[in-house]
């Protein structure tokens, strides 16, 4: 569990440090792997998809234009948590009234608070699952690909890549092996 929040905390300060340097690469690394995330969090208060979009937009670019300067350590993830809370409680302060009706229809639609969060871990879990399928070896990762986004059957997959419809099950089976040893890790970090 500590092993993987180093790593991911060491993976956020290199990127960071990239940003410092004016990476565009790296700034489009970390917009996607927390975008979601901000968006998320600044929709459950702003309860306006247009507001929380600006919410997000308005921290990445914060985020470019003040990595230069800054000199500290900082938790990459934590930071840009934080600017996005400052940013919406901003937002309240200034569009009370806005932000109450927007708010008052949202409860109207959200039936639920436990729908909100259940649809995120959907959202990461499938995002997670990408990230793990890209992580796996070129055979694999496309027999995955063909078999989830796809809907491909095995005799078509095999038919495609040249390969028996034996290959493609055992490369199937060893790729859920894969990735089922990949959400553990994964679970080990988040407890």
């Amino acid at each position: 569990m500590q092993e993987k929040f180093l790593h991911t905390q060491n993976e956020d300060h290199a990127l960071f440090l990239l940003i410092k340097k004016r990476d565009k690469q790296a700034f489009t690394v970390v917009y996607q792997k927390y975008h979601t995330y901000l968006y998320a969090l600044a929709l459950r208060y702003l309860k306006n998809t247009d507001m929380a979009e600006d919410a997000v937009q308005h921290v990445f670019v914060k985020l470019w234009e003040n990595t230069v300067k800054m000199d500290v350590q900082i938790n990459l993830k934590n930071y840009l948590y934080t600017m996005t809370k400052n940013y919406i409680l901003n937002q309240i302060r200034n569009h009370k009234e806005t932000i109450s009706i927007y708010y008052a229809n949202a409860q109207q639609e959200i039936a639920d608070d436990g729908e909100f969060l259940k649809l995120l871990e959907e959202i990461q879990l499938s995002e997670e699952l990408q990230r793990g399928i890209e992580n796996l070896p070129a055979q694999k990762k496309e027999i995955c690909k063909l078999k989830m986004d796809e809907d491909v059957s095995n005799q078509e997959i095999a038919d495609r890549m040249g390969i028996s419809i034996n290959t493609v099950k055992s490369h199937y089976q060893e790729s859920v092996k894969m990735l089922r040893k990949y959400f553990q890790q994964i679970k080990l970090m988040l407890f």
